[in-house]
């Protein structure tokens, strides 16, 4: 499990609070603030905004549906098994 996030972003405190809660390891990749240098992010999920969080072939990238996933969560894996890609956000929608 991979996060990637930006350490001002509000939404991304959200989230590592959260994996913290759980007990969940994640790798963690600080990205560039500047959106238009997040190339790792979009790579990851074909945006790039943060949080993102990549499980195997699930990409994440509202915080609500992060953190409903992580309530989930377990280390044997997502115990729904379903993989989820949400719609992207609008940037007008989006602070980060």
């Amino acid at each position: 499990m991979k996060l990637y996030h930006t350490e001002w972003c509000p939404e991304c405190a959200v989230v590592r609070q959260k994996l913290e809660e759980q007990g969940i390891t994640y790798e963690d990749e600080i990205v560039p603030d500047v959106r238009s240098f997040r190339k790792t992010v979009f790579e990851a999920s074909g945006q790039y905004y943060v949080p993102v969080l990549v499980d195997g072939e699930t990409v994440l990238t509202e915080t609500a549906e992060i953190v409903q996933y992580l309530d989930s969560y377990s280390p044997q894996g997502h115990e729904s098994g379903a993989a989820s890609n949400p719609p992207l956000s609008s940037p007008q929608e989006r602070s980060d």
